[in-house]
């Protein structure tokens, strides 16, 4: 089975991001780089399948000189190779501009290599913009199925198996091949990789695509428009109620919220 692992580099959410008070762009000075969480899951669930039914695992992103860190990471984790889409044609595409670039891609590599991939994984959504779309794109723009928010996946006879978070809960949802998916949060976390596997994706080469290679995709009509970047609203300090008694602060609490119209 070739499986295809979409991944995107992101400021570390961990990381409060502010903005800057000149331009109101997002500060990202000091802040690392890293690959989108909800992209090491869905790199930890395709591992798990090359493993339980065999075949490879390729990564795949696009962004700019130094992506090649993301990918080397996810090499480290149980990918078997990777590729940086990076063109100065591409640096202004936005979100549906990059989902065609992908399916470019994912054609170029299928001629070059001889390689068909069964299965394209996507995060749900990335933690910088949270647009949650480009598996959805691509799969439009490839013509092929799609299954968004899995927790797991298993093969099946006719294609795979997937477990499908819903806001009701779950559902199993089969689909033929090729197919996209896009995960969520599984019950397990990623691997972590070992000194022996960091060492040797280091060494490995991360081959280069450009639009002359994939096509000259223009960014130039974008469909997504970026109106204002604001920070979220600070929140409250809370209240503090200290009665001598226990049945003291329980009716201060009340008379507060009866006050505030909440009871």
């Amino acid at each position: 089975m070739e499986i295809l692992v979409c991944i995107k580099q992101v400021p570390d959410d961990s990381v409060t991001v502010h903005l800057k008070a000149n331009t109101g762009e997002a500060d990202l000075d000091g802040i690392s780089p890293v690959v989108n969480a909800f992209d090491t899951y869905a790199l930890e669930m395709a591992v798990r399948l090359k493993e339980s039914s065999g075949g490879a695992v390729t990564v795949i992103s696009v962004g700019p000189e130094g992506t090649e860190n993301a990918i080397k990471s996810c090499l480290a984790v149980g990918a078997d190779s990777g590729y940086l889409i990076n063109d100065a044609a591409f640096n202004n595409a936005g979100a549906p501009e990059k989902s065609k670039i992908l399916a470019s891609s994912v054609k170029y590599l299928e001629k070059s290599t001889g390689k068909h991939f069964d299965i394209i994984f996507c995060g749900k959504e990335a933690t910088d913009y949270s647009y949650g779309q480009a598996g959805p794109q691509l799969a439009e723009i490839m013509k092929i199925g799609v299954v968004t928010d899995l927790t797991d996946i298993k093969k099946a006879d006719a294609g795979v198996c997937c477990k499908q978070e819903t806001e009701d809960g779950y559902r199993t949802v089969q689909t033929g091949l090729p197919c996209v998916v896009t995960v969520s949060k599984p019950a397990y976390d990623p691997r972590y990789p070992t000194i022996r596997s960091k060492l040797a994706a280091r060494k490995m080469e991360i081959p280069v695509l450009t639009s002359s290679q994939i096509g000259n995709i223009t960014a130039a009509k974008t469909a997504n428009i970026t109106l204002r970047i604001y920070e979220p609203p600070k929140r409250k300090c809370g209240v503090k109620i200290k009665e001598k008694t226990c049945a003291d602060s329980a009716c201060k609490a009340v008379g507060m919220l009866a006050d505030a119209k909440l009871l």
